[in-house]
């Protein structure tokens, strides 16, 4: 997962324009989640992962086909970021007939990225 791109807005409008694939979002994901792949033993290391996360989740879900680990991600976004797309990206949302639950995982998933970049101080 080192080919990963930078975690910054650029990425971030990538995640929402669909120029970045599933599973890179997803690796994305996972990794300032705290999953990291142990490629000597092939397993995944959780020990970073905070305990909701460990518990339900110690296989990195796939974001996109698993709507209750989306959710999951949605919930951890603090009250104060939750509007961070719009606020800080000026992102509109998708137009109607344009979108289904894909690009709304996308929008969950560059939201929760942004809130990530935005506690952690990354520009």
């Amino acid at each position: 997962m080192s080919d990963l791109p930078p975690l910054n807005t650029e990425t971030i409008w990538a995640i929402i324009h669909e120029t970045i694939d599933d599973p890179t979002v997803n690796q994305l994901v996972w990794h300032y989640l705290g999953y990291r792949y142990n490629s000597d033993t092939q397993t995944w290391d959780i020990s970073d992962l905070l305990p909701e996360w460990r518990e339900e989740y110690p296989q990195p879900p796939d974001f996109f086909d698993s709507r209750p680990a989306a959710m999951k991600l949605t919930r951890s976004i603090p009250t104060a970021n939750k509007q961070l797309l719009k606020e800080k990206l000026g992102f509109k949302g998708y137009k109607i007939g344009e979108f289904g639950p894909r690009q709304t995982r996308r929008a969950t998933i560059a939201n929760w990225l942004l809130s990530y970049m935005e506690i952690n101080g990354i520009k």
